[in-house]
């Protein structure tokens, strides 16, 4: 397994970023770039996509499809930046990384170079089925 600081994985995610309009004014792509390590010791990266209709996605839905298509589910760390930060997952994100796979849980979300949460602390009550 690879080993990676999370000031590398921070850099990884820097690394993505660099806005750009597209067709209209309004939208744009890579105002957030994502970055993720999986418990394989793999790295994916990913940026957003900011348009109409609600079509667009986070950086980490971009990462996250990345790590997919390289049929890894588990994700031992995770960072999201734009040019003023780290910035947390949205609560989309959040639930995301747990459906792919339950064990995310304890994936570490970065809130600063410093301090991270793990997923089961920021998403306590998610989304299941229940019965009537």
């Amino acid at each position: 397994m690879k080993s990676i600081t999370v000031k590398q994985l921070i850099k990884e995610a820097q690394n993505v970023l660099g806005e750009y309009t597209l067709s209209h004014p309004d939208y744009s792509a890579a105002s957030v770039g994502a970055a993720l390590l999986t418990v394989q010791g793999n790295v994916y990266t990913g940026t957003n996509l900011d348009v109409a209709c609600g079509i667009g996605f986070c950086a980490e839905h971009s990462a996250v499809a990345e790590m997919l298509k390289h049929r890894e589910t588990q994700i031992d760390m995770i960072v999201a930046v734009n040019k003023e930060g780290i910035i947390p997952p949205c609560g989309r994100c959040r639930e995301l990384l747990y459906q792919i796979n339950n064990k995310n849980v304890d994936t570490k979300i970065y809130l600063s170079k410093d301090n991270y949460m793990t997923l089961d602390k920021l998403l306590p009550e998610r989304w299941k089925t229940s019965k009537f």
